[in-house]
């Protein structure tokens, strides 16, 4: 099993390394990273938040290994800005993603549109003052949206040197076009935000059924780590409770809607005791909002600024405010 107490720059296998953040006093936007190296050359899976953090990470990978020197492949696993922001610092790489993903990038959270929201946060309510205090600890100066520069759907197999490297596409699940990168030879999975280690789930696209069978694809795959996009290493248990999770609450939020209860009511009503050591409970709002948006076939996007709003609202209602410094 692997140690789910470290942090940092982990050599979780031969040449392959996992980039984990830490996440306290919550995980929105300290996701992490990887890099898979063999000779001298290298692939990036995802970069940070900003350019700061993301320098760090690439500091720290280059004085690990010489593969890092320069990036040959970066593999966007989804189009959220806290694993995009930093494209930039890998000028030159060949940056790949789904082709969902790539189409969210340039529409969804865009550097401009984040550093506006941060910028007026007091003409945007609530939820601009929510989203602007998850986004305290971050500086957004200086960022250019750098776009994939090829895209797939389906399966694509890339080479790092002789490693093979596996690119699988199983979105629609937390976003549109969420991908996983599988390195066979050495058990390893990077699986983005198909999985948070020990907080709640974002859900923006689903379906969750959909989800829930991405991580059936991943439990049937012969891996020992599982390097999740947010939170400490995972393995098969992690995957499989964060699985059950999921099943749990699409089963819930479909009974709770045939009893004719809002999203708004069913976030309230749901049962989460299991869960109550879990990071980011204020997330079961927009589950809640996605699962419902599904079972009536609203398939409009995420009105983001009402759904951060009603975030800080349970949050507030739960007694979780998240109280974060300035950077």
């Amino acid at each position: 099993m692997p140690n789910t107490s470290q942090t940092g720059l982990l050599e979780v296998g031969t040449g392959v390394f996992a980039y984990v953040q830490p996440n306290t006093p919550t995980s929105w936007g300290w996701s992490n990273a990887g890099l898979v190296t063999a000779g001298r050359t290298s692939l990036l899976v995802d970069t940070l938040y900003t350019l700061v953090h993301t320098q760090q990470m690439l500091d720290a990978m280059r004085a690990a290994t010489p593969a890092a020197a320069t990036i040959d492949v970066l593999v966007n696993s989804h189009a959220d800005p806290d694993h995009t922001f930093g494209n930039q610092l890998v000028n030159g790489a060949q940056i790949i993603a789904t082709k969902a993903a790539a189409e969210d990038m340039r529409v969804n959270l865009t550097p401009e549109q984040v550093r506006a929201i941060v910028a007026n946060t007091g003409d945007m309510g609530l939820g601009g003052q929510f989203f602007a205090r998850l986004c305290a600890p971050f500086d957004f100066s200086g960022i250019d949206l750098v776009m994939p520069t090829s895209t797939f759907t389906g399966r694509r197999t890339v080479r790092v040197e002789e490693k093979v490297v596996e690119l699988i596409d199983l979105g629609p699940a937390h976003t549109r076009g969420d991908l996983i990168v599988h390195v066979p030879e050495d058990r390893v999975v990077f699986v983005g935000d198909l999985l948070f280690s020990g907080a709640h789930a974002v859900l923006w696209s689903g379906p969750v059924s959909n989800w829930t069978r991405g991580c059936d694809v991943i439990l049937d795959m012969d891996v020992d780590v599982i390097v999740a996009g947010h939170g400490p290493l995972g393995d098969k248990p992690a995957l499989r409770e964060f699985r059950n999770y999921l099943e749990y609450l699409e089963a819930e939020a479909t009974g709770l809607h045939a009893r004719g209860l809002s999203a708004r009511q069913a976030a309230r009503e749901i049962d989460l005791s299991a869960y109550a050591d879990w990071m980011d409970r204020e997330r079961i709002v927009l589950a809640m909002d996605t699962i419902f948006k599904g079972l009536e076939g609203n398939t409009e996007a995420p009105d983001y600024l009402r759904l951060f709003g009603d975030m800080a609202e349970y949050a507030e209602e739960e007694g979780t405010k998240v109280d974060l410094p300035r950077r």
